[in-house]
């Protein structure tokens, strides 16, 4: 293909790809308000345990209209994102050796599958413990909670997000272990540097000063790296295989 050939190729791939995330902006508008419900859940179960009242507060008239549609084309693009991926793939495949297809398309499920998980484990772990202590960090003072829909939804979005990203270290390991850029012997000599690395992570992402919510923060990324450092050794001892096999058949 000439270069004009693949700028239209570009254009076809992006022009379907951003009709599948407004189509399904759309569609997630129209389920947002559902939705609401079910990201609201872990903050009224933290009032409720604390004996308050169990409401969120919206303090601007066109609030709730923004936060719906912000919601919504959130939901947009994790519906539309295996279309967007797949656009990404035929974009990107002809290029690629048959080998190369067969990486890269594993690496893509491992990904988003880390990235899921991070995700659920941020809402049904992280998430309800961290608004527990913020809850009840502020017993004993002559202060009535009154939790905005907005800056709490912000604060969802960022813990969500943030230990999605996390959950994707054991990949990043991989990809650096079968570039050569690591071996398991270097990640397990540099641990100590490594835990030293994840604790000032946490101490910034965690959005509490109490040590208690950034070790909860830090177990799971030092779980992560120590899955990285055996990716890493079956990377090393699959390689050293493949070279035995090929000193012995010459």
């Amino acid at each position: 293909m000439s270069f004009f050939e693949h700028l239209g190729e570009l254009r076809t791939r992006l022009i379907h790809a951003c009709a599948a995330i407004a189509i399904g902006a759309f569609v997630g508008v129209g389920v947002a308000k559902h939705v609401i419900g079910f990201v609201m859940k872990p903050m009224v179960v933290a009032l409720q345990a604390a004996h308050l009242q169990d409401k969120l507060i919206n303090t601007d008239p066109t609030g709730v209209v923004s936060l719906v549609i912000n919601l919504g084309i959130y939901l947009g693009v994790v519906i539309a994102s295996p279309y967007v991926l797949y656009q990404i793939w035929l974009f990107v495949a002809p290029g690629l050796y048959k080998h190369e297809r067969r990486a890269v398309a594993g690496f893509i499920i491992p990904s988003v599958l880390l990235f899921l998980v991070g995700i659920a484990f941020s809402y049904y772990v992280i998430l309800p413990y961290l608004l527990r202590f913020l809850v009840n960090f502020q017993t004993g003072l002559p202060l009535t909670p009154m939790i905005n829909i907005d800056e709490y939804f912000s604060l969802v979005l960022i813990v969500l997000l943030g230990v999605g990203v996390i959950f994707e270290l054991p990949m990043v390991i991989l990809i650096l272990s079968l570039f050569g850029i690591v071996t398991p012997a270097f990640l397990w000599k540099n641990f100590r540097y490594a835990i030293l690395v994840i604790t000032i992570v946490a101490a910034i992402v965690t959005p509490t000063p109490d040590a208690t919510t950034m070790l909860v923060f830090m177990a799971p990324m030092i779980l992560l790296y120590i899955i990285g450092i055996v990716v890493s050794w079956a990377v090393l001892r699959r390689r050293s295989g493949k070279e035995l096999a090929r000193q012995g058949a010459s």
